[in-house]
């Protein structure tokens, strides 16, 4: 019968063993969660990890970039000023100033330097020139032009008054380059220049950047003073703008920006070298022939500050002629490269403009490979 005690007794066992097979099961269940959890935490914190690893790689990589972005070398010209003899008349002296200029702001020349190859006394470079005469002082006149060409359009009031030279300036073709803005663009770095405006002791000084707005800067500066300005706000609602003044060079080493050339006189051949801006001086310098070695062959060392050198209409024989202080004859041994960049040039003569314009395009590759190179 299915109500007597044994019956009961066996439905009670199998009930005892159901339980414990069900007990041990969720026992099980909870063991293979818990594993799960422990994994999923594991994952959780992998990601995690990995999460920081980007941000901190991400982060390391804007750094280098914001490095690689900045350029750390300089590339100078040197030309004698006698180049503007070639021309016949002041509009086309002007017009041949224009062409180099132009030709720097292109490759991104940032130093000019018109030394006087004609043997005179070092102070026919200096002072002002007083139209076409008999000397000229051509190098005046080009490092003036090229000055003027260079500096932003809303500065030039300030720093060049009404002159002979540059007396068809104005019909030049612009430069354009990046620091030539806009006056409601909205950049890092401006050219300016400190305006004659109090300014309250402590308050820095107010400077015109060739915005609706001055710019006030943390430095107490002589008014008429041109100065590279990091704009650091501009606020619609203030009055003035923030600002830092920089270094010069500080566009172009952080920012990556080709930010102009100086122009800088020499009262000789090898016054271009020795007088040299830079602490360490050039430690790569190139000069031009049709006598030089085939450049399509030349391998850059690596540099920091570069010179390429431009003779006259003679040549650089006649500048290492005219120089009493160097005792070569040869001009390629004043150079640790001398190059022909034109090897098979049509013409007789390559005149100087257009020797810059060939030599630094043939170059250009040439030193892109030497940072390349340095970078990898």
């Amino acid at each position: 019968m299915s109500g007597s005690p044994a019956a009961k007794k066996s439905k009670l066992s199998l009930r005892e063993t159901e339980g414990k097979i069900d007990w041990r099961r969720r026992k099980a269940q909870k063991k293979e969660q818990k594993k799960r959890w422990k994994e999923d935490k594991l994952i959780r914190q992998l990601e995690k990890r990995s999460r920081v690893v980007e941000v901190e790689e991400g982060r390391a990589k804007v750094e280098q970039q914001m490095e690689a972005k900045g350029r750390q070398y300089t590339l100078s010209i040197a030309l004698p000023g006698s180049v503007l003899d070639n021309a016949q008349s002041p509009e086309l002296r002007t017009y041949l100033a224009g062409q180099v200029a132009r030709a720097c702001a292109v490759f991104c020349v940032d130093e000019v330097v018109v030394f006087d190859e004609s043997g005179e006394d070092a102070r026919t470079v200096e002072g002002e020139f007083k139209g076409i005469g008999k000397k000229g002082q051509a190098c005046v006149q080009l490092a003036r032009i090229l000055q003027y060409l260079e500096c932003p359009q809303y500065l030039r009031k300030a720093f060049f008054p009404k002159h002979h030279d540059l007396q068809f300036a104005g019909l030049l073709n612009p430069l354009d380059s990046p620091h030539h803005m806009r006056m409601d663009e909205e950049v890092e770095f401006r050219e300016g220049v400190v305006v004659d405006r109090p300014c309250k002791a402590g308050n820095g000084s107010f400077v015109n950047c060739g915005m609706r707005k001055e710019v006030q800067v943390d430095k107490q500066l002589q008014p008429g003073l041109r100065v590279t300005v990091r704009i650091k706000s501009q606020n619609t609602e203030s009055r003035v703008h923030k600002g830092v003044v920089v270094a010069p060079h500080v566009p172009r080493t952080e920012g990556g920006l080709y930010w102009g050339y100086s122009v800088r006189l020499a009262s000789c051949l090898s016054a271009v070298i020795t007088e040299c801006p830079f602490k360490d001086g050039y430690d790569l310098t190139i000069g031009t022939s049709e006598k030089g070695n085939n450049a399509d062959h030349a391998h850059l060392p690596p540099f920091r500050h570069t010179l390429v050198v431009f003779g006259g209409l003679q040549g650089l024989e006649a500048s290492v002629d005219a120089d009493v202080n160097l005792d070569v004859t040869d001009p390629g041994a004043l150079f640790d490269l001398y190059l022909n960049t034109c090897p098979t040039q049509g013409s007789r003569t390559i005149r100087t403009e257009e020797a810059i314009l060939i030599s630094l395009s043939s170059l250009r590759q040439k030193i892109a490979a030497v940072f390349s190179e340095q970078t990898q």
